[in-house]
């Protein structure tokens, strides 16, 4: 397995370059699309290996299923979370992005049209046909007299059939979440301390729990397979000559407000508003990222470490080699010191701030589904501060649009910050 930089030492090399440690380069927007585009192309390439790395242990965990095969399965897909989440950065301002993220990364997900779910989890939804139609027990599905032959789980089946059937955007059938959950299967812990325990049984065609082990194995590899090919796409798309990078890299006003749209949004309306606060609100650890695994406060914290290596145009990759060049906080400083000293303020604090989230997991004195319970303050007060942090932080890189003289770049809004009463209607 491939050496991964630790995730404190990462947090800390990108501190230190936002806050200055390294000395200004050349303000040139050219440049900085260029390194945007460097930096994008080696997060794809390192979350492609981190999945490959995945890919090996699941193939081990089929061909011989045991509680370590397991559990080595389990600890490479947390591992290979940690360069994906860093690319976050690069959606909502990068069409390529967009369209294509939702493969990979689509949340929450009604895990009942994958396989077997607990009684609580309930037998129909009004809004969703599929809600338990459980593909793995189901080798034949109907919709409407129209029959769908899942005899053999395949990608192009999980690809082009079974995801978001029907138009259901929570029908998710590929992706991460969908290999954490058949790794992990259901956290049925509500906001208490524990995350889901899928026996490695399920896998085991000689000693089989819950039925269709070798359908639930037939699922996991097909599925896993397809995130290796997506990944390969999204790497080819940000590779010299790329359609990412063309698309970026062609109109230097445009492509650094694709930057700033990108920073924003992901702070503000989607990380701070539908991630964060909203589960918060609602108390709910069905809003939490990372559900089945319990690992949402790495997804949430590698986000942040990604958007400062953006900022900062400065990656650490997992081999421990460096890509960086001129970057976005240097076109600010040159531009305006004092504002880029503000935003590497408001990254900084941020940081800090999701570190104390990430090491009050990690120690488990209480898993992030436990901090956003209800009437838990201690555990609300750490997932607020963090809420603030990235609000703080959205706000100053905004702050940056007019010395940079862009105009009509608008980042994603959330009801939970925006309009809270909306929330509970």
């Amino acid at each position: 397995m491939k050496r991964f930089t630790s995730a404190f030492a990462v947090g800390c090399m990108l501190a230190a370059t936002a806050f200055g440690a390294t000395p200004v380069r050349a303000a040139d927007p050219a440049k900085v699309l260029d390194t945007y585009a460097d930096i994008a192309h080696a997060m794809y390439e390192d979350a492609l290996l981190t999945a490959e790395t995945l890919q090996g242990t699941i193939a081990q965990l089929v061909a011989a299923p045991s509680r370590a095969t397991l559990l080595r399965a389990r600890a490479a897909w947390i591992a290979a979370r940690q360069p994906y989440q860093q690319t976050e950065g690069f959606r909502f301002g990068n069409a390529a992005v967009d369209d294509w993220e939702g493969k990979v990364n689509a949340w929450p997900l009604d895990e009942g049209l994958i396989d077997y779910v607990d009684t609580s989890y309930g037998k129909e939804s009004k809004d969703n046909p599929f809600y338990t139609a459980n593909v793995i027990a189901n080798p034949s599905l109907r919709l409407g007299g129209k029959t769908i032959d899942a005899s053999k789980i395949t990608p192009d089946l999980i690809a082009t059939t079974l995801h978001e059937v029907d138009g259901v955007e929570a029908n998710v059938a590929s992706g991460y979440h969908a290999i954490e959950f058949l790794l992990w299967g259901q956290d049925l812990n509500g906001t208490g301390p524990g995350a889901g325990n899928r026996p490695h049984t399920d896998f085991d065609t000689k000693n089989c729990t819950h039925g269709n082990c070798d359908r639930r194995a037939q699922y996991l590899t097909a599925v896993t397979e397809l995130l290796i090919s997506d990944l390969k796409d999204m790497v080819a798309q940000w590779a010299p000559g790329g359609a990412a990078r063309a698309a970026v890299t062609a109109d230097k006003a445009k492509g650094i407000g694709t930057i700033i749209k990108g920073l924003g949004s992901l702070s503000y309306g989607e990380l701070a508003g539908e991630r964060i606060k909203l589960g918060l609100m609602l108390h709910d650890p069905e809003e939490e990222h990372d559900c089945f695994a319990d690992n949402t406060h790495n997804s949430h914290y590698f986000d942040q470490v990604g958007m400062m290596a953006i900022y900062a145009g400065r990656y650490a990759r997992i081999d421990g080699s460096v890509v960086q060049g001129p970057s976005l906080a240097d076109l600010i400083t040159a531009k305006d010191p004092k504002l880029a000293a503000k935003i590497n303020t408001a990254l900084g604090v941020t940081l800090a701030r999701m570190q104390v989230m990430k090491d009050t997991a990690d120690r488990r004195v209480m898993a992030y589904d436990q901090m956003i319970g209800e009437g838990n303050a201690a555990g609300n007060k750490i997932i607020q501060d963090v809420v603030d942090g990235l609000v703080a932080q959205a706000k100053a890189i905004e702050s940056a649009m007019a010395p940079l003289g862009l105009s009509g770049v608008s980042f994603e809004g959330s009801d939970s910050l925006d309009n809270p009463t909306a929330v509970f209607k």
